[in-house]
């Protein structure tokens, strides 16, 4: 790829060029410009490059010379390189470099992300590690430093922790672009002094503080959160929650993925209010290597924004300029305008987001879905491997849940139950029937145990639980992909396939896997930190479709069950959640008692 040049050194050269004193190094020509700064479409327009950076857009025919690389775009649109402004790479069980192959030929060019899932795993080295391996590929890659590392230190155990020391060193660094997403809102609110520290650290630098405001109160608490400097959020999940962040002066991140698809109720608050759509983003936030092989990156989620009824050109405008306004980089990103770094789509359709060309710093990075440019594959180093450690192996008798004593008849027992396509949770209470003193899974009821094992020290500590939803008839599925701690998470209807689905991911380094009647039905190793893996994406994509329908041959019918699953330990979700610790009351924030006769005898933690 070309040098990236700070606009400081080549004003000369791109006046130079715009004025026709010295040729372009590029010329599209006759595209029909999008031009997100005034939210029109020019017709017959021509966009001249030099040093990766748009000197001219007009008429460019002065800028052309003998060694000008011309471009014909009659009758395509020209638009600037899309933008992920919140996402999780480790979601996609790829590393950098295998997830920016992917995600170019759909025309995204840079993406913020927030590697907090490998920072509970290996702490600072994680997010060191994973800018490190994105500096080798041209996609554009705006790392931002994890803020909640553990995500509730005093709910649960990861491998690391990451402070207000840490954040203010990270701050220092040019390939840090901001505060990863604060999820710690309750400290927020209440003023704690360590998370107010790393909001300090963060603006002290002038770098954006990223939100994650997940409660559906919108008055003074979110108020609060945003008087704090935090920008921006992706935890709307209602039309009304949107609304009232964008009034606020917030940007909306408006979320669809692969199981998180919010998009069809929250873009509401854009179309049914007729808004500006300043404050308006779209993010992925989590996404699977099969979506984005199969449905594509933001090119995908533009396409279902104008299917929701949003503009075109509006919903262009989400993914690019607002974007980049967001973190205030907008002097380089965003449009194609003078000044501005050469990352430019041409799309042969605009509502359907068809991206033929895709040009990162004025370069062809990708050309009708193929990527044009080679990113080297990687060696890892081996402290991202081996981070699966149980105290010891798991059997049966670990998932056995012991009936309260004295036994009542039934107990009447706290159960998670899930919503598919949603972050959340419903707190439920069913009576239990108990078998010799152990309370068993009721697959009648679609009710199956849950497990949280510590897996980074080995100290064995585990949480038990049940949840509703799945849909399991018989078998386990297990996961070391477990937000945010990553714990080792297992699911299962019976104990000897709960362990026998457990071991298999301590012995492979993490992963997924999938077990029924003392055998093993897909496996997903995930050597690195226990989240990704160093396949390519189609490799990944098949293991990922083998571990679907193995889930379907135990009868669970959701689509992309292992994210619901994913986010069940996840305690600053409402509403009811499972740690390695125990049970998590995510609305008092607070531990409960998983029979609701001995709650009285609970713990109560707060955030800290």
């Amino acid at each position: 790829m070309n040098k990236i040049h700070a606009l400081k050194d080549v004003t000369a050269k791109l006046a130079a060029v715009a004025a026709g004193r010295e040729k372009a190094e590029l010329v599209i020509r006759d595209a029909r410009l999008v031009n997100v700064n005034t939210g029109e479409i020019m017709e017959h327009t021509d966009i001249a490059v030099a040093c990766g950076r748009v000197a001219l857009v007009g008429d460019a025919s002065h800028t052309t010379g003998k060694d000008t690389k011309v471009v014909g775009a009659a009758g395509m649109y020209a638009v600037p390189g899309f933008m992920d402004g919140h996402l999780h790479v480790e979601s996609s069980m790829m590393n950098v470099r295998e997830y920016a192959k992917t995600v170019i030929p759909h025309g995204t060019t840079a993406i913020f992300p927030d590697p907090h899932e490998i920072a509970n795993v290996l702490g600072k080295k994680g997010v060191r590690f994973m800018a490190d391996d994105a500096a080798a590929t041209p996609l554009r890659v705006f790392t931002l430093m994890p803020s909640c590392v553990p995500a509730v230190p005093a709910f649960e155990d990861a491998g690391a922790a990451i402070g207000p020391d840490d954040v203010a060193e990270f701050m220092e660094m040019d390939d840090i672009c901001g505060l990863g997403e604060m999820m710690n809102f309750p400290g927020v609110l209440s003023g704690d002094e360590n998370v107010h520290k790393e909001l300090y650290a963060a603006l002290a630098r002038d770098k954006t503080v990223t939100g994650h405001y997940s409660m559906p109160e919108t008055g003074r608490g979110l108020n609060a959160y945003a008087a704090s400097g935090i920008r921006c959020c992706h935890e709307s999940v209602r039309r009304e929650d949107a609304l009232a962040k964008m009034r606020l002066g917030m940007y909306a991140q408006i979320r669809e993925g692969s199981a998180w698809r919010d998009l069809h109720e929250v873009v509401k608050s854009v179309t049914e209010n007729k808004i500006d759509t300043r404050f308006a983003t779209l993010v992925s936030d989590d996404t699977h290597p099969d979506t984005l092989l199969s449905r594509g990156h933001m090119d995908h989620i533009v396409r279902r924004a104008v299917e929701e009824g949003v503009n075109p050109v509006a919903a262009i405008q989400m993914v690019t300029i607002n974007v980049a306004q967001c973190y205030r980089m907008d002097r380089d990103l965003g449009s194609i305008s003078p000044g501005k770094f050469a990352d430019i789509l041409l799309i042969s359709d605009l509502a359907k987001a068809d991206v033929r060309k895709v040009f990162i710093n004025g370069v062809l990075a990708a050309e009708d879905n193929k990527l044009a440019v080679s990113i080297e594959k990687a060696v890892y180093p081996g402290f991202v491997k081996n981070t699966c450690h149980l105290k010891k192996p798991l059997t049966a008798e670990d998932f056995k849940i012991a009936a309260p004593d004295p036994s009542p008849s039934p107990a009447k027992t706290r159960v998670i139950e899930i919503i598919e396509a949603r972050v959340g949770t419903y707190a439920r209470e069913f009576d239990m029937k108990a078998e010799n003193g152990f309370v068993p899974p009721d697959p009648s009821r679609d009710i199956a145990l849950l497990a949280v094992v510590e897996r980074h020290k080995a100290t064995g500590t585990m949480g038990r639980g049940f949840v509703k939803g799945f849909g399991l008839k018989g078998g386990a599925v297990a996961s070391t992909v477990a937000h945010d701690a990553h714990n080792l998470m297992i699911v299962g209807m019976n104990g000897t396939d709960m362990a026998l689905a457990g071991n298999a991911l301590a012995e492979c380094g993490g992963g997924m896997a999938a077990a029924r009647d003392g055998k093993i039905l897909a496996l997903l190793p995930l050597p690195i930190a226990g989240l990704l893996s160093e396949d390519e994406a189609p490799v990944i994509a098949e293991k990922v479709v083998k571990l679907d329908a193995a889930w379907k041959e135990l009868g669970c019918g959701l689509e992309s069950p292992f994210m619901t699953m994913a986010l069940l330990p996840l305690a600053v979700l409402p509403e009811l959640r499972l740690t390695n610790r125990g049970l998590i009351d995510t609305v008092n924030y607070r531990f409960t008692e998983l029979f609701v006769k001995a709650a009285e005898a609970g713990r109560t933690a707060f955030i800290s």
